[in-house]
């Protein structure tokens, strides 16, 4: 429970039916499993509920991947402490209006980042449910996040379309921070109106065996 003086801030996107999280994935259905209607018939008189089903890939929405995502040998959604996605201190690292996509080493000097949440702040979750987020986004180079992992970094998020060059099929952030048990948060937003340090990172997702990847709640307590 917060005090009056802490804010709670969302850093996720609302996950509705027909949405389009990443082009080539299908989009979320939302519907009934049991509407009102027919569940009158099921219930006492004057009483109702509502079932509902999504029918999903777990790369939808604002979403936590774990290294099992990337490793069969890594930690899956059942396997990631709670101490990795719950109550994190965190920073802020802003990279909009840089000239280049690949946001590299120099982003984070002087940002303290061990034992942290590092939030990369770009700016491209102004384009969600758009066109243009799917096409020229930023992303972090290797050579960031093999200074994440140097530094102690304990999560990494970001507001973008991916933490990686897509063009890139290596995917060597998400392999280097994976492979270090770093989870990684993609398709935040928010990250605005967040201070630049200070606060606390809430970002869990349900507790799944043999997944590696599933959306996520994500707030920050400031």
């Amino acid at each position: 429970m917060t005090t009056p003086t802490q804010r709670i801030v969302d850093l996720s996107h609302t996950i509705e039916h027909g949405m389009i999280t990443y082009k080539g994935v299908p989009a979320p259905v939302v519907c009934d499993f049991l509407s009102r209607e027919q569940s009158r018939g099921v219930y006492a008189e004057g009483v109702e509920f509502h079932i509902g089903r999504i029918d999903m890939v777990a790369n939808t929405g604002t979403y936590v991947d774990s290294p099992f995502h990337r490793y069969p040998d890594g930690k899956d959604l059942a396997d990631l402490p709670l101490e990795s996605l719950a109550g994190l201190e965190r920073v802020v690292v802003e990279a909009r209006r840089r000239s280049e996509r690949g946001i590299g080493p120099d982003a984070f000097a002087g940002v303290d980042v061990a034992g942290k949440a590092v939030l990369v702040r770009t700016g491209w979750s102004d384009h969600w449910r758009t066109e243009r987020y799917f096409e020229g986004h930023p992303f972090l180079t290797r050579d960031a996040a093999r200074l994440l992992v140097s530094a102690g970094a304990a999560f990494v998020g970001i507001d973008t379309y991916n933490i990686d060059d897509t063009g890139d099929p290596a995917r060597p952030v998400h392999s280097i921070l994976l492979r270090e048990g770093i989870p990684i948060c993609e398709h935040m937003t928010g990250l605005e109106q967040l201070p630049d340090a200070g606060g606390r990172l809430f970002a869990v997702p349900v507790k799944v065996r043999a997944m590696g990847t599933f959306p996520v709640r994500a707030f920050a307590i400031l």
